[in-house]
């Protein structure tokens, strides 16, 4: 089912996406002309790849009546500028007291069926094209 990012420009630097009833709001550091009032795009970008393999931890534990209580988990970005493919994501995950150990291996790989990531690693096509309001098409 195809879903629809209306994207609207409130002022400034600013950029936001509606997507069903939530607004994303986005804006650029100060260094970039921006008034640094909401993360940026990109900030977002690498938060959905943490957040998603985060989502697929807590299912992972909540499906086994595992407490989640002191369940973290942290992303360290290391980019590499020179050659974006050789950037790396670097998940850790910080269990919660009493998590048993026979689960470690499946809850890394429940982690790892984050469709963010999958996205990533087999990505779409991308198409621009220009819409004319005037005309109502494209």
């Amino acid at each position: 089912m195809p879903e629809t990012i209306e994207v609207s420009f409130p002022g400034g630097q600013r950029v936001d996406a509606k997507i069903r009833e939530f607004v994303i709001q986005t804006d650029q550091s100060k260094e970039h002309g921006g008034d640094q009032s909401a993360a940026q795009p990109y900030d977002l970008f690498l938060s959905s790849i943490a957040t998603c393999a985060g989502i697929f931890a807590l299912k992972f534990c909540q499906s086994r009546n595992i407490p989640t209580d002191g369940l973290r988990l942290r992303m360290d970005w290391e980019w590499n500028p020179s050659d974006p493919t050789a950037s790396r994501a670097v998940l850790g995950l910080t269990l919660p007291p009493g998590f048993p150990e026979r689960y470690e291996a499946s809850i890394l790989k429940a982690m790892d069926l984050c469709a963010v990531k999958r996205t990533i690693e087999t990505p779409p096509h991308f198409e621009s094209h220009i819409l004319r309001d005037d005309k109502g098409v494209d």
